[in-house]
């Protein structure tokens, strides 16, 4: 899959006034402070992660564990960021998700034990899953001797696009599969290029 500016996470496509807790499917991408290499290496165009980056994997796979009506789809864990898509479905273990332009029949439900009297939003799923990492890796530092980060390990922003049909859904879990493979030619690779500055108006706090 080619660069393009409509998926790839450097340009935020963050919706004025949408509501982020409702049910869809969410292509993000989270980047390390400074865009330190902290998570292993692109070696022939496939990721292989340190025990840090394992760590970062795992914390990752347990969210829809961790919160009710959350499920994960493709995700790739690169160097020093991630990309996945999160699936917000607050109908789950109801059916399939009841909300006009998605995925019928993608958005399947998974009982999670009770449901909670409030909404996730995708912003509190990523501010709890940075500060589970955040945790784990102070603890690999103190204990494992890994790499120290420079102030905080997540950079404050994430990027986000909201997924609206089974095309761009596939395009997106293209590009995410084959992210490793553009590792040499991706501008988050800082030993190929200066540092990308993104535009305060394109950053979703979260």
């Amino acid at each position: 899959m080619q660069y393009n500016p409509d998926l790839h996470h450097r340009q935020s496509l963050r919706l004025r006034d949408y509501d982020y807790s409702q049910n869809g499917y969410y292509f993000v991408t989270i980047c390390v402070y400074n865009r330190q290499n902290l998570f292993g290496c692109v070696d022939n165009g496939k990721m292989i992660l340190n025990e840090s980056g394992e760590m970062i994997k795992r914390i990752w796979k347990q969210i829809p564990s961790k919160y009710y009506g959350i499920q994960i789809d493709e995700f790739i864990i690169m160097p020093n960021h991630i990309h996945g898509i999160i699936i917000i479905n607050h109908n789950v273990g109801a059916g399939p998700c009841a909300c006009p332009d998605m995925l019928y029949h993608e958005v399947i439900g998974r009982p999670q034990g009770a449901a909670p009297t409030w909404r996730l939003s995708l912003s509190d799923i990523i501010h709890r899953y940075k500060s589970f990492t955040t945790k784990g890796y102070i603890d690999g530092v103190r204990k494992y001797h890994w790499p120290s980060f420079n102030l905080r390990l997540w950079q404050r922003s994430f990027y986000d696009h909201v997924i609206r049909d089974e095309i761009s859904l596939n395009k997106i879990r293209e590009y995410i599969i084959n992210n490793p493979a553009q590792w040499d030619i991706d501008k988050e690779n800082q030993d190929l290029v200066s540092h990308f500055v993104i535009p305060k108006s394109s950053l979703h706090l979260g």
